[in-house]
């Protein structure tokens, strides 16, 4: 497996010494991946996208970590490596970063599972980049340019860890743009592909994601600790799963027994799947489907008197931004408004977030509130974070939380 025809000579990286004020040269100390332009006092006038970067301490110039440089990000040098312990970045030590991140999963193995994450960017160490595996398919994902230079060593070692047969390239939309590499979205670079639809498995539940064009590397594998448990919560109840996508907690729910299922979310093209999903299982109960505006649609089944057992509600990000928190904030407490009155007598209503700009405690509290203000009474049951295949290593690389609340009347 050779990727050098893919990338243009001119990404041939070099070394830059770099020197950064004092908050920079703190956050790098601590261990944070990321150093903004306005952090560097010192570089080299001729830095280009994927140099590696020394960045040394400003007073007693020795190293204190490497990262790799990127020309078209306000977070100019996204750091691999943050120990003074002294390192070659080459194949060898970023087989020995994917190894590590391997062993980080494996109690996920001792399970009937056969998809995970298997670097979850920043906090596996590999900024910018994205492997999920499904079944014995790789999907890379690049959010960066820095990594062309290295993508070569980085795509052999994936495969030899993973053991995966196959592999697929996956580009954000500005690496689609970029004309620093032969790259196409969807390209299969290693192996053979008989389908974009590929099969696996969680926890011994089946599913498929289509890994050329499904959203992000085609499937959200953060959540499935989540559905595990909302499936085995979900025996003989009824359901309903708002902001479905492919139906992760739907199928989950009907594998398990559940006697009505109902997926709602605003892309027919998604319940598609949701629905060839549940197929792929043997399940006796209903599985309906809704199609329209989350918000509108759990309004119009309030007003005819719907009411389920289980409510998962797991809405897409709402704050891309910091300007658009306080909308986010807004459009949760909704959502808390609405799940509730949804919720049958002594019934679960699950309410998750991943807008990575609202803090969990903030999420949990905003909930809270909203349910305290109603006249039913409640225990909040759970709540969680991330699954193991998804570990943080610094504060914003956290996103994920979900909170289970049940009605006791």
């Amino acid at each position: 497996m050779s990727f050098s025809n893919h990338i243009k000579s001119s990404l041939q990286p070099k070394r830059l010494a770099v020197k950064l004020n004092a908050k920079g040269e703190q956050f790098v100390v601590k261990g944070h991946p990321w150093v903004f332009s306005n952090s560097i006092v010192k570089i080299n006038d001729n830095a280009k996208t994927g140099d590696l970067a020394i960045v040394f301490s400003k007073n007693k110039n020795k190293v204190i970590g490497l990262g790799l440089y990127d020309a078209h990000s306000p977070i100019r040098i996204k750091m691999i490596h943050q120990a003074e312990t002294k390192v070659e970045i080459n194949a060898a030590f970023f087989y020995q970063k994917i190894q590590l991140a391997f062993n980080k999963r494996l109690e996920l193995f001792q399970t009937n599972t056969n998809s995970y994450r298997l670097l979850f960017g920043e906090n596996d160490g590999f900024p910018g980049l994205i492997a999920d595996v499904y079944n014995q398919v790789l999907v890379v994902k690049l959010y960066s340019e820095i990594w062309l230079p290295y993508l070569d060593s980085i795509l052999k070692s994936l495969q030899e860890v993973s053991k995966s047969k196959t592999i697929v390239m996956r580009l954000s939309r500005g690496l689609k743009l970029s004309q620093n590499h032969a790259i196409k979205d969807g390209e299969v670079v290693y192996g053979l592909l008989e389908n974009e639809v590929v099969e696996f498995v969680e926890h011994d539940v089946n599913f498929s994601a289509n890994v050329i064009k499904g959203h992000k590397t085609g499937y959200f594998l953060d959540h499935r600790d989540n559905r595990r448990r909302v499936g085995k919560l979900s025996k003989n109840k009824t359901v309903l799963d708002v902001f479905s996508y492919a139906g992760g907690f739907s199928v989950h729910a009907l594998a398990n027994g559940a006697t009505e299922v109902t997926s709602l979310d605003i892309s027919k093209q998604a319940l598609d799947i949701a629905r060839q999903n549940g197929k792929l299982n043997n399940y006796s109960g209903k599985h309906k489907t809704i199609s329209g505006d989350a918000f509108a649609q759990m309004k119009s089944l309030i007003q005819n008197g719907k009411t389920y057992d289980v409510v998962v509600i797991d809405p897409p990000s709402f704050a891309k931004q910091q300007s658009e928190i306080d909308l986010a904030k807004k459009k949760y407490a909704q959502l808390a408004e609405l799940g509730e009155q949804l919720t049958a007598k002594e019934g679960l209503l699950v309410l998750a977030s991943c807008s990575s700009r609202v803090m969990a405690q903030s999420f949990f509290d905003l909930n809270a509130q909203v349910l305290n203000s109603k006249s039913r009474l409640f225990e909040t049951f759970l709540k969680t974070t991330h699954d193991i295949d998804h570990p943080i290593s610094f504060v914003e690389g956290a996103y994920l939380k979900c909170g289970y609340y049940q009605f006791l009347e």
